[in-house]
């Protein structure tokens, strides 16, 4: 059984969203890639609210086991922090509303996971997406390809292990114990 990862690389201007399939030989298909696009004249608030809209729409329509955001990187400017954190903050919250975990990753955990450099570029991380799920375009802009990464990091470093299996159909056949163990490390990768 495949794991389902809605991926999400937050921002204000462009917030990248794919979603990938990743079986247990950690073989990854995407599902549906694409960017949501504010105007910086927009209010903020209405900014937010395409923003959520987007997320709501995706995870109704692709129902992942599992949301990967990219975790707010402190050595940005601080307004670009702001504008990053408050689309994170609208994501969890849709993912939370429909009971679905959340796990963070930081951008150098998404580039060691699917370029083996922590230090890759973002077109780096393009081409080895576009390799991994095998596709015959790069997904551009580089917020899509991100977005994909996430998944795709996120599924393999839950791998086949008790983590993934609380978010992937099937779980029951965990003993309580490892049930247990999977929660909370769930718990904890959500800052519980």
């Amino acid at each position: 059984m495949s794991l389902r990862v809605l991926g999400v690389d937050p921002g204000l201007t462009r917030c990248g969203l794919g979603v990938v399939d990743v079986a247990g030989d950690r073989r990854a298909t995407m599902v549906a890639v694409g960017v949501v696009g504010t105007a910086a004249e927009q209010p903020l608030d209405q900014r937010l609210l395409v923003i959520a809209n987007a997320i709501d729409e995706w995870l109704d329509r692709h129902q992942p086991h599992v949301v990967a955001v990219e975790r707010v990187f402190s050595q940005q400017n601080v307004s670009t922090v702001m504008g990053v954190a408050q689309v994170s903050g609208v994501v969890i919250a849709a993912a939370a509303r429909r009971g679905i975990p959340v796990a963070l990753h930081t951008p150098s955990e998404v580039k060691a996971a699917v370029t083996g450099s922590g230090r890759a570029d973002k077109e780096a991380v393009t081409r080895m997406v576009t390799k991994i799920l095998r596709l015959g375009v790069a997904p551009r802009p580089a917020d899509a390809a991100d977005a994909l990464a996430l998944a795709i990091t996120h599924a393999w470093r839950a791998g086949s292990g008790a983590a993934a299996a609380t978010s992937a159909p099937g779980h029951a056949s965990l003993t309580p114990a490892q049930k247990a163990w999977a929660e909370a490390e769930a718990r904890a990768r959500r800052g519980r």
